[in-house]
């Protein structure tokens, strides 16, 4: 027997935001959730698989049109007409509450009850596969115990949407602990709902195989699909990358560098170590220069140059596509703050206030709601998402601060002015 276990296909999840980066491939981003899709369906076909399992968050919430869905039932046929089942469970982005619009699924579609737990059996396969939808989207009792009872003599799968004991990032819905799943007696339990792969447990094998494309700078690296053969009683599990565009978070060091040559070469460094993998795809790109370096007076000076300059060198990796979505400065300056911080002037000042507001996270935050707040709230909302998080944790805005404490000390220290 064989399956595939996968995950939080988010179809057509909107992506805003990316119009405002010039030149950023667009339509290829916001089509990758479907090419992801047709890659599954792809691997399951030429893997001869008996079912396919989806573990809840199909779609990313309800359709604009009926276009999305009737995507969706296209490659499920496609998977028909190769005698592959596939099995579904509703998560809290596509509960029954949630999707309005509705369309007949094909023959080789079961999509499980959401008003109680219920199994079906694969007498060829010696398979039971055990699942419950979500009725809506915030579900905050743990299903597992309204699971039915595994049914002797054949291989047990639990279909489940679930944060476990909650995952940073994701709602806590479905709670439930590891050992409640394992003392089910499934050997298998199928889980959606955290977005990074995570193998749980391995006896019995309890596995999130994260979603099946990522969205954006967060959901970093390889994406996919669970490959599962069970044969002789022994359980082998491949993880198969599906993704068409793969997110990265690129930390390149500029310490000690004092010419604009060093930036392009430790990007192309630093880059070429993740894409030599995967050669084939569209990489995106979030790039945080870090270290001490003279640079970081240049780009407070003239903001966007070390951005300019990581952008051209991305243009010059020939072994794959990469594409630039954000360049972050962490980089300090060669000097001394606590000698700064000392002076009885503006830039003493101005040392001291960033200080004080680093060190203190609610007084950071007030500060920025207090200064930037009106203005942001304030601004539509298809240009409202400029990177900049009232809610980000104390890190992001400190790194804020912290450049923008550059570029008003480059301006105040410049010739030599006080």
């Amino acid at each position: 027997m064989r399956f595939i276990h996968a995950a939080d296909l988010h179809i057509d999840s909107p992506l805003r935001g990316l119009d405002r980066y010039e030149g950023a491939p667009v339509e290829r981003i916001r089509g990758a959730t479907r090419r992801a899709l047709e890659n599954l369906v792809d691997l399951a076909i030429e893997a001869a698989v008996d079912f396919v399992l989806l573990a809840g968050d199909v779609y990313d919430g309800d359709w604009q049109d009926f276009h999305t869905g009737l995507y969706f039932r296209g490659q499920m046929v496609r998977l028909e007409r190769a005698g592959i089942a596939v099995f579904i469970v509703q998560g809290n982005h596509d509960a029954q509450s949630v999707i309005t619009r509705r369309l007949v699924p094909p023959a080789n579609v079961t999509v499980f009850s959401s008003r109680s737990a219920e199994t079906v059996v694969l007498e060829k396969s010696g398979v039971a596969i055990h699942g419950r939808s979500f009725p809506n989207r915030a579900v905050d009792e743990d299903l597992v115990p309204g699971y039915p009872a595994p049914l002797p003599g054949l291989f047990n799968i639990g279909v489940l949407h679930t944060s476990l004991t909650g995952r940073p990032g994701h709602d806590r819905y479905a709670p439930t602990q590891p050992a409640t799943l394992a003392g089910k007696g499934y050997d298998y339990w199928a889980l959606g709902h955290v977005h990074a792969r995570e193998v749980v447990s391995e006896s019995p094998r309890i596995v999130f195989p994260g979603n099946l494309q990522g969205r954006h700078a967060n959901e970093t690296g390889a994406k996919g699909c669970e490959l599962v053969t069970v044969e002789g009683g022994r359980l082998d599990s491949e993880f198969v990358p599906l993704d068409v565009v793969r997110w990265h978070q690129l930390q390149v060091s500029l310490e000690g560098a004092d010419d604009l040559g060093a930036v392009a070469a430790a990007f192309r460094d630093a880059a070429e170590a993740v894409v030599g993998a995967a050669p084939d795809r569209l990489h995106a790109m979030r790039v945080t220069l870090t270290g001490t370096s003279a640079l970081q007076a240049l780009e407070a000076r003239s903001p966007g140059t070390l951005a300019a300059h990581v952008q051209a060198a991305a243009q010059d990796i020939g072994e794959a596509e990469v594409w630039v979505e954000q360049v972050r400065s962490q980089l300090a300056a060669p000097l001394e703050r606590l000698a700064q911080a000392e002076r009885d002037d503006a830039v003493g000042e101005l040392v001291r206030l960033v200080d004080a507001l680093v060190a203190d996270p609610e007084r950071l935050a007030a500060f920025v709601e207090g200064e930037l707040g009106r203005l942001l709230h304030g601004l539509p909302g298809e240009v409202g998402d400029v990177g900049l998080a009232l809610d980000g944790n104390a890190a992001e805005l400190g790194a804020l601060l912290r450049d923008a404490e550059a570029t008003v000390l480059a301006r105040l220290l410049d010739d030599g002015q006080p």
